[in-house]
């Protein structure tokens, strides 16, 4: 279950998450939210220079590094990189990995294996889920049944 003590989300809440970004192979952004206030032509520059440092990177380099006092985590899944950016020194890389597959596999299940496409076509779906995830930067919930029953319940009564 999700939020108890011993819970992922437990272990991860602490953490503060800066931004997560969903971006394609070519670099295009898919889902952007951030968790501190920055204005549109930081956001633009912060999003261009990560993406473009996350692009170049090989296979065989480690899935983080820092840029301009951000640690970003990322991974690719097919055709999909899911960036986190969090604040800090202390932040564990491995913990924001387990946090971008626990939000995958979350997407997975909603979507049935989710796509470049289902990103761009349900964007609010996946802001909900991502938000269902995530309040005010700190990881508040992994078990993906709990995140998903709201979703569902929308899904049911067509508000979503």
């Amino acid at each position: 279950s999700g939020g108890g003590a011993g819970s992922p989300a437990a272990a991860l809440g602490a953490m503060t998450l800066r931004f997560v970004l969903m971006v394609n192979k070519q670099g295009q952004t898919r889902l952007a939210q951030y968790y501190e206030r920055l204005p549109m032509d930081e956001r633009c520059a912060l999003e261009a220079e990560v993406i473009r440092k996350c692009l170049a990177r090989t296979e065989t380099q480690c899935s983080f590094f820092e840029y301009r006092g951000y640690k970003v985590v990322y991974r690719r899944y097919a055709s999909l990189f899911f960036i986190v950016g969090v604040e800090g020194d202390d932040e564990n890389e491995l913990s924001i990995l387990e946090f971008i597959h626990a939000l995958v596999e979350t997407l997975d299940r909603y979507f049935e294996n989710v796509c470049e496409l289902d990103i761009m076509f349900n964007l609010e779906k996946a802001h909900f889920i991502l938000d269902e995830m995530v309040m005010n930067g700190c990881i508040i919930e992994t078990n993906k049944n709990n995140i998903l029953s709201p979703v569902m319940l929308l899904d049911k009564t067509g508000s979503l």
